[in-house]
């Protein structure tokens, strides 16, 4: 965990994956760690390079959705580590699913087709397209796991307005929308990912991470149909393998269940398969950059001068 002590900051939250730090009452300073979640638990090992990878993906997502919506991201001042505005956050997140896989699949296997008040198609196989995405809102837990919700719910329990859901359905839609059209051209399906939105008075700004490993699914589109017609399983870019693995080891974040052994080779094998997905998802290639906590310290009060956030 960082414990930074940058000038004028207000407020240090350690979360599962990200530290925020608060600056004044209208910045953030988010840095991406090397921990890594499961089943809403961290496990006992960090990743190489995972918090280099999550934050740059963000970046590169964020800027090429900027069009879309306003977005939080002001400044990338180390690789690990984005500077943006301090938003109100909505307490849900919404998670579009383009794909029936993961939870969906499980809720869908189990013989029920209602998922957060929307109706799932018969006849589906797992990793099957749903005709149209759907929408199948979270709330976000302050601890322990996210519950599903639905619409009706979100609305009636007052944790969004009519009108703000009708812009956070929009953004939703048309963001999934620019994922799958960025993953295509890289051979790639975005299957799910989920996104965050707060205000800044009236205004909806995306938040957080977008299009990420840890926030989203991907398969990778070339034998797609083939393995679909097989009935075989899909080759996958995302942290679903961990969560698999888990679960072949007897965890899944239940009361009383021990997290498995993760020997070195484990982790260097997660390590490589969020590096692929970076060099994937963007196109580009991995340069690994480790600056030690003071570089990014000074990094990051730089840029906060610059941006007016703190006195130079």
């Amino acid at each position: 965990m960082s414990n930074f002590q940058f000038p004028s900051q207000t407020h240090l939250y350690h979360g599962k994956v990200r530290d925020v730090y608060s600056i004044q009452t209208d910045w953030l300073v988010m840095v991406a760690s090397n921990r890594i979640s499961a089943f809403d638990v961290i496990l006992p090992r960090p990743i190489p390079f995972k918090g280099q990878v999550l934050n740059q993906i963000a970046a590169f997502m964020l800027e090429a959705t900027r069009d879309i919506c306003p977005n939080w991201l002001v400044a990338v001042p180390a690789p690990h580590v984005s500077i943006g505005k301090k938003c109100t956050p909505f307490k849900i997140e919404m998670v579009v699913r383009g794909n029936v896989v993961g939870h969906a699949w499980r809720t869908y296997q189990s013989g029920q087709r209602l998922l957060c008040g929307v109706t799932m198609p018969e006849g589906l196989k797992e990793n099957d397209f749903f005709p149209t995405p759907l929408i199948t809102p979270s709330t976000k837990a302050e601890a322990g796991h996210d519950e599903d919700i639905s619409k009706e719910a979100i609305i009636s329990q007052g944790l969004v307005s009519e009108a703000d859901w009708a812009v956070l359905e929009n953004y939703a839609l048309q963001l999934f929308a620019r994922g799958r059209e960025i993953a295509a051209r890289q051979g790639l399906i975005l299957a799910d990912t989920k996104y965050e939105f707060g205000k800044i008075g009236d205004t909806i700004y995306l938040m957080d991470e977008v299009h990420t490993p840890d926030s989203s699914r991907y398969f990778y589109a070339e034998g797609f149909d083939e393995r679909q017609a097989r009935g075989e399983k899909q080759k996958q870019l995302s942290k679903e393998f961990v969560r698999e693995w888990l679960i072949a080891n007897n965890f899944m974040g239940k009361e009383g269940q021990t997290v498995p052994d993760m020997s070195d080779e484990w982790i260097q094998t997660i390590s490589q398969r969020y590096i692929e997905l970076y060099e994937k998802v963007t196109g580009k290639s991995f340069v690994p950059q480790q600056p030690s906590d003071a570089e990014t310290e000074a990094a990051v009060i730089a840029s906060l001068q610059e941006l007016g956030a703190i006195a130079g």
